[in-house]
């Protein structure tokens, strides 16, 4: 599957992460720049930067291009404005497939899908104050939740939250919504 990985600090992978930092170190003008509308009393900007020059050099599989990406966000009712972030990736898109304003766009996707998701998770469940921290139970568990999650979205349940908060109520309704009863196929749920 085709799409960007990156990352912000070095935790995850941090040969990859410092051999970023050294090389977008000294950016010259970015390759593509957007700003977004005023939201929020914000105006945020994103600037790419790509290259291909890694690619042999980094001990990643399927990479096709590595980029850094700076937001920095002004707020309108302040005037100020904020210092800039920096996040690193590589992608398995080469520059063909997918140019600067591609990767851009596709890895601000994925954020936007991530934190929409995450935010899901530990609204409804209190992810983040888990007390399950040994083994595979913490991802088990992490998956479960992600699945109920999508399964609902599947359905294009518009409030994630209050339909969960309904089935929890009524553990014959997961079995209805499910369809895993005999008469499941009759009621609307």
């Amino acid at each position: 599957q085709e799409g960007p990985l990156s990352f912000h600090g070095q935790s995850n992978q941090p040969t990859l992460f410092d051999d970023l930092k050294v090389f977008f170190a000294d950016r010259q003008e970015p390759e593509y720049v957007t700003i977004d509308h005023p939201d929020h009393g914000r105006i945020e900007t994103r600037k790419i930067w790509t290259t291909t020059e890694l690619n042999t050099y980094l001990n990643f599989p399927h990479i096709g291009q590595a980029f850094v990406i700076e937001r920095q966000r002004f707020n309108k009712k302040t005037g100020k404005a904020s210092v800039p972030e920096l996040a690193y990736g590589i992608t398995s898109c080469s520059p063909d497939h997918s140019d600067a304003q591609k990767v851009l766009a596709t890895n601000r996707g994925h954020w936007c899908i991530e934190n929409s998701c995450h935010y899901i998770i530990d609204w409804i469940y209190d992810e983040d104050r888990g007390r399950i921290r040994t083994g595979f139970g913490p991802e088990n568990m992490s998956r479960l939740r992600r699945f109920a999650v999508g399964l609902l979205k599947s359905r294009q349940i518009t409030n994630v939250t209050q339909k969960t908060r309904q089935l929890n109520l009524n553990v014959r309704l997961v079995f209805d919504y499910l369809r895993m009863t005999k008469n499941s196929g009759a009621q609307n749920i």
